[in-house]
């Protein structure tokens, strides 16, 4: 099967972090041999060397005819939101959405998108610091700044640092289903799966006390027993607090109820299911904990906007597309 192409925007000041983000997501550096091959290209407007916000220099060879040649273009958060993006930049933007390409915005990098025309009438996001600014100069933009990441059509937006990683596994997820970015994220030792609406933020720090870093492994303890009808009672016996202890805990640490992010966990467990196995939708059900096909529906279509049995036979088309494309290349 031939190579994804992404070409990642370079320019002064931009965030090494979230330079490296595509190709660690995307698998193209320290991925897993059977992992889907995509090819990660750097361009700029003047190829050779530019500086990064940390003060390291990146050679850069490709210019922006790079966009041209790419299936999904990504562009870092952008070191200067309140001045507009040059006129050869979001033309070459423009060009590479009006034949198909997916483009990108990580952070800030969404007011790019914004200056090119791509925004407007869309739904889009970008860190939460820079929201005032980002909806006066945007207008026309279906701003939605309480989001970690957003997919309009083709054009992708997401919130600060981090929900960058979030973003770019949701574009491995939806591309080649849940069981290929819960591997990746595996590896980069990431959460596996935040959905694109949770919150951006949560309400204030988390004290870092020895007798409060027991969250974590309640959450995996969770994971591992989705089957059962999981109470706030009992996940607070497993992290030794008290109820209104652990309730307080629990949405400092995840910026949401123990109730939505179980409903979140079995969706993704039940995406899983559904790509990995032909178990009937009711036995996937109680597989998750959510007892009746029903309230399976119910959460699918809140989520995902789609039905078990939809989402089940979409994914199995996609695949078969990529078994074709690989024997046809």
């Amino acid at each position: 099967m031939p190579s994804t192409r992404i070409a990642v925007l370079v320019f002064e000041g931009v965030s090494l972090f979230q330079l490296s983000i595509p190709a660690m997501a995307f698998g193209a550096v320290n991925g897993p041999a059977d992992f889907p091959r995509y090819e990660v290209r750097y361009c700029a407007q003047q190829p050779g060397a530019v500086r990064s916000d940390q003060g390291l220099v990146v050679q850069v060879q490709d210019g922006l005819e790079a966009m041209d040649e790419a299936d999904i273009i990504i562009v870092p958060a952008w070191d200067k939101p309140e001045t507009p993006a040059p006129a050869e930049l979001t033309s070459a933007l423009r060009r590479a959405h009006q034949r198909g390409a997916l483009v990108v915005g990580l952070c800030l990098g969404a007011f790019v998108l914004g200056d090119a025309g791509l925004l407007d009438g869309r739904e889009a996001t970008t860190h939460w610091m820079a929201r005032e600014l980002f909806a006066q100069r945007f207008p026309h933009t279906l701003f939605r700044p309480e989001v970690l990441y957003v997919a309009d059509a083709n054009v992708v937006t997401s919130a600060g640092t981090v929900a960058a990683i979030d973003c770019c596994l949701q574009l491995v997820r939806e591309r080649h289903g849940a069981d290929a970015a819960n591997r990746m994220a595996r590896l980069l030792v990431t959460p596996p799966h935040r959905q694109g609406g949770q919150a951006q933020y949560i309400e204030r720090p988390i004290p870092q006390l020895h007798s409060e870093n027991r969250l974590p492994g309640v959450l995996e303890w969770a994971r591992a027993h989705l089957a059962e009808p999981l109470s706030v009672d009992q996940l607070a016996g497993v992290a030794m607090m008290s109820r209104r202890t652990f309730t307080r805990r629990f949405r400092e640490a995840t910026g949401t109820t123990i109730v939505k992010w179980l409903n979140t966990e079995r969706v993704a467990r039940a995406q899983q299911l559904l790509e990995t196995t032909e178990l009937p939708i009711e036995c996937i059900a109680a597989e998750v904990g959510f007892g009746t096909p029903l309230s399976l529906r119910q959460q699918f279509s809140a989520q995902l906007g789609t039905s078990p049995s939809d989402y089940r036979r979409t994914f199995c088309l996609r695949r078969q597309a990529g078994h074709q494309e690989s024997r046809h290349p």
